[in-house]
């Protein structure tokens, strides 16, 4: 099973979905019980015009959700959409993971 969530997905998460907001990251997320436990990632051009800045921002998110979901620190049966920010430009994995985390908890209180 991969931890990717399928293109079509995306809208139904930021249609039908929650948000909360964190310094590096905005963060989408839809629960229920036909959801899976998959994380995708949106980047801007007018954020970072840069492919190169682009790209390094959705590994470190990628990344910080593979080794949350392998921890068993990632909410079950929740679709993610992370959006990242500009303040995620220069910032490490483990940045990102810390920032991942304080954002599940914001999420099970607004469930």
């Amino acid at each position: 099973m991969s931890a990717r969530l399928p293109g079509p997905k995306y809208k139904a998460v930021f249609d039908r979905g929650r948000s909360v907001k964190g310094r590096l990251m905005a963060a989408w997320f839809l629960a229920g019980p036909d959801a899976s436990e998959a994380a995708g990632v949106v980047v801007s051009k007018r954020t970072f015009h840069d492919a190169v800045d682009r790209n390094r921002a959705k590994r470190l998110m990628r990344e910080a959700y593979r080794l949350l979901l392998k921890e068993g620190s990632a909410p079950e049966r929740t679709e993610w959409v992370f959006v990242a920010r500009a303040a995620i430009g220069g910032k490490m994995c483990a940045d990102v993971k810390e920032e991942m985390k304080w954002l599940f908890s914001r999420a099970s209180r607004h469930r």
